[in-house]
């Protein structure tokens, strides 16, 4: 086992990481910006190192500085957390380059999986549904020819990156030129890489995604689903599992598939797999996540596993202790994403200092946040500054504990979205779980 483990992140996810380590017995360096000194998690680890300046290109994203803060403070490993480093095939590859092990799939994995159009080919492979489309797009001529063959509605989508840029809905054939260009260049200016597919939009559907976990013995598990349909241009807001509108044995088709897919590339750690499923029961492989993902808490509540320590014990070189038999799904989870932001102002972000702080309790209620009383939201990262969790024997029962939650949370000096999130937990389409991808779009 690792004595030492750099988390090369900031906010809830770096002091996640923090208080899983300090379980195992090991010692932890953290990093950070300039506008982090008084970060939680740079109080929370044993040593810290500044890598740089405010904006996350200078710092978090600042790899020669991230390896020399490892190096420095003689780290084994280390741990990217989500967003940032945590997909870089690029500082996977300078992990192993300088000695530390990466805590997830290799190299090769993520640079595989990472191209979209290339994890759809190895996914069809691997007898895994796709959703119909077509490979990468040469130009606007053969744009036209596979639309046609595809048919309208459709969606071009970058084959890098991630967080719905370099995706356009293309309705009609006249739309077709103007969002080919835009998803192009949106895509080269994100990601330096302008190379975009097509799939057929499927309308309305589910996006669930199945969680996997992986050794390097080649076994595979997967822990279940999380239903990740509320969304806002993308980005997720509410998470739950079980998702309960899937019949059993659909669901035991996904768990199956979503097996073979780690199989297939011989994955590493904790990933997932994620599906659109339509109001047919047919799922669809979408993308694979090759890192931890921000709802992974409520696949820990339903399956009691914890999802970091496993990550470090894979890296480490541990077997998995359990099959995929042994494996318990129990209750139902809900999380909801607290974000500085105000709703009912378009989502404008919020920034300032937290003037008063009261945190909700009772049993299986779960705070995960990197914010204290006196702390600063600064204006240049992620709107997301904590994730609420509850647990429950029924999901009728978690919705309701939810909503006592969300109501008991105090957070004085910014603008927050708990009250609008408890008014979408009582939105019709989410109480009887039939909402699709589009029914926040359609609230609003």
């Amino acid at each position: 086992m690792f004595s030492k483990i750099l988390i090369a992140n900031r906010g809830e996810i770096a002091v996640r990481v923090i208080r899983a380590c300090k379980e195992m017995g090991i010692s932890t360096v953290a990093v950070f910006s300039e506008a982090d000194r008084e970060a939680l998690h740079v109080s929370l680890a044993d040593e810290s190192y500044c890598v740089g300046g405010a904006l996350s290109k200078n710092s978090y994203l600042n790899m020669s500085a991230v390896i020399s803060a490892a190096t420095a403070s003689k780290a084994e490993a280390i741990h990217p957390g989500y967003g940032f480093l945590s997909e870089n095939a690029e500082f996977a590859r300078l992990c192993a380059e300088n000695g530390l092990v990466f805590i997830g799939p290799s190299a090769e994995t993520i640079a595989k999986m990472g191209d979209k159009d290339m994890a759809r080919k190895t996914m069809r492979d691997a007898g895994v549904p796709v959703i119909p489309g077509c490979d990468l797009i040469k130009d606007l001529s053969h744009a036209r020819r596979a639309a046609e063959t595809i048919g309208f509605p459709l969606l071009l989508k970058a084959r890098s990156g991630g967080g719905g840029r370099g995706i356009r809905l293309v309705k009609a054939p006249e739309e077709l030129e103007s969002s080919y260009n835009a998803a192009t260049a949106e895509a080269a200016a994100a990601f330096g890489d302008g190379a975009v597919y097509m799939e057929k939009y499927l309308f309305p559907v589910k996006h669930i995604e199945m969680q996997l976990l992986a050794d390097s013995f080649g076994h595979v598990v997967c822990l279940g689903e999380r239903d990740c349909s509320t969304q806002r241009k993308n980005q997720k807001l509410i998470e739950e599992s079980p998702a309960v509108i899937i019949p059993e044995p659909v669901r035991k088709r996904m768990i199956e598939a979503t097996v073979m897919a780690g199989a297939a590339v011989e994955y590493r750690g904790a990933g997932t797999i994620e599906y659109l499923y339509d109001k047919d029961g047919n799922f669809y492989f979408m993308e694979m996540n090759t890192r931890l993902q921000v709802e992974h808490p409520v696949t820990e509540m339903v399956t009691w596993i914890d999802l970091v320590k496993w990550q470090i014990r894979v890296a480490a070189g541990m077997e998995l202790g359990f099959t995929q038999e042994e494996i318990e799904f129990k209750g139902h989870a809900i999380e909801c994403r607290i974000n500085a932001e105000d709703p009912y102002q378009s989502f404008r972000p919020s920034c300032g200092r937290i003037e008063m702080l009261h945190i909700p309790g009772g049993p299986w209620v779960r705070f995960d946040t990197a914010i204290y009383q006196g702390c600063a939201i600064p204006p240049f990262y992620d709107s997301m500054i904590g994730k609420l969790i509850v647990y429950a024997k029924t999901r009728d029962e978690a919705i309701r504990k939810m909503k006592a939650a969300l109501c008991e949370l105090i957070i004085e000096g910014i603008v927050h979205n708990a009250s609008f999130l408890a008014d979408m937990l009582s939105a019709e389409e989410f109480v009887n779980s039939t909402y699709t991808t589009d029914y926040l779009g359609a609230y609003l």
